[in-house]
């Protein structure tokens, strides 16, 4: 894999990495509408921190405040379309028992609430650990200046000119200072937005604070069903209207990507959660804002394990494996951002499966928690 370090953009490069992979999936994927098998390619481990830079949290108690209870069943899994990735096939039969789930992504605001109870400090607001860091990358690959080895985060960069989606470089910026309290850098801030998902978190973070409140993250078959709201077989949370038909159902972006937004939905980046109809279930934002954090590792080939049986209550592959990335381990995302669009990213389809190293956290990033009966 090339690096590039042109006037030292050098984490936002490395992060990213080039565009050669992106080229030969999409080119196995030819003739596929969404051909992009991850909407934040080749985003090795963000850094790794030092163990010791961690802070021991505390169970909390489960409060269903603010939850939905989903009634255990069973459905079919998985793609029955031909819109679905590979990782999407074959659908198979899961069995879950009942469970609670936020009805909303998790907000600044609760993650504010923890956050003054437990000092807890995000991986974004972390300086790089460059001893850590060079593991992760080829031999020999020259150490950064050291102002580059600051706390920092991805924040997404809207071209003024068409680019080509095979470089995820050209909207994606290593900047100086962003994280949950200034997602768009240090300049930024949450003020007002206590409502808005919270952004900027590694799947660390989101561990911590489930943890915090007495909760865990769902497993993906938990989301999905979840996200399906009770509807066999339909695309979305909603159904099967196309999302820009009708009236708008989820925060996503129209026009061309990633140079201009039309706001046909109303919002140009996040949205305050709730800003949609719910699902059969009561949940909002199951498609579209951010993209929400799952327990389970993610392996493309895992679904092959379950077909032609019923599974209760799977918790994903013992491990991780990325065959673009065999040496990061990973995590599945699921719902769709604000940043997808049709020509680029259809991952507010209910199969969808994106995946991403546990220490990365973007601005189109978040989580929802669940609780067990």
């Amino acid at each position: 894999m090339k690096y590039q370090f042109k006037t030292y953009f050098f984490i936002a490069t490395l992060l990213l990495g080039s565009c050669k992979n992106h080229q030969q999936e999409q080119a196995a994927n030819a003739g596929k509408k969404d051909s992009m098998l991850s909407c934040e390619k080749n985003l090795p481990q963000r850094f790794a921190v030092k163990k010791t830079d961690s802070i021991t949290i505390t169970e909390g108690k489960i409060s269903h405040e603010g939850m939905v209870w989903i009634a255990g069943g069973t459905f079919a899994m998985g793609a029955s379309d031909d819109e679905g990735r590979p990782d999407e096939y074959p659908q198979h039969q899961v069995k879950l028992d009942g469970f609670w789930m936020d009805a909303n992504e998790v907000t600044n605001a609760d993650f504010k609430k923890f956050v003054k109870a437990t000092g807890y400090i995000t991986t974004a607001e972390k300086a790089p650990d460059w001893e850590e860091m060079k593991k992760q990358l080829p031999p020999g690959t020259p150490k950064p200046d050291e102002s580059q080895l600051v706390a920092a985060s991805l924040v997404f960069t809207q071209p003024d000119h068409p680019v080509p989606l095979t470089d995820v470089s050209q909207w994606w910026s290593w900047v100086k200072g962003a994280n949950w309290k200034h997602p768009e850098g240090s300049n930024s801030n949450i003020n007002g937005k206590d409502h808005y998902p919270v952004v900027h978190i590694s799947w660390d973070d989101a561990v911590a604070y489930c943890k915090w409140a007495g909760k865990r993250l769902p497993t993906e078959a938990e989301w999905e069903y979840a996200a399906r709201g009770g509807l066999a077989n339909a695309k979305y949370p909603w159904g099967n209207e196309a999302i820009e038909s009708g009236k708008p159902k989820a925060n996503t972006w129209q026009g061309v990507f990633p140079v201009k937004n039309t706001d046909w939905d109303h919002f140009d980046r996040l949205a305050p959660v709730r800003s949609f109809a719910p699902n059969g279930y009561g949940l909002y934002d199951m498609a579209g804002n951010v993209w929400e954090w799952t327990a389970d590792w993610y392996r493309p080939d895992y679904y092959q394990s379950l077909k032609n049986k019923v599974t209760a209550n799977p918790t994903g592959p013992s491990s991780s494996y990325d065959p673009m990335e065999p040496t990061v381990p990973k995590k599945v995302v699921r719902g769709g951002s604000f940043m997808c669009n049709a020509s680029y990213c259809k991952g507010y389809r209910v199969t969808s499966r994106m995946k991403t190293s546990t220490d990365t956290g973007l601005e189109h990033t978040g989580f929802r928690c669940v609780a067990s009966k």
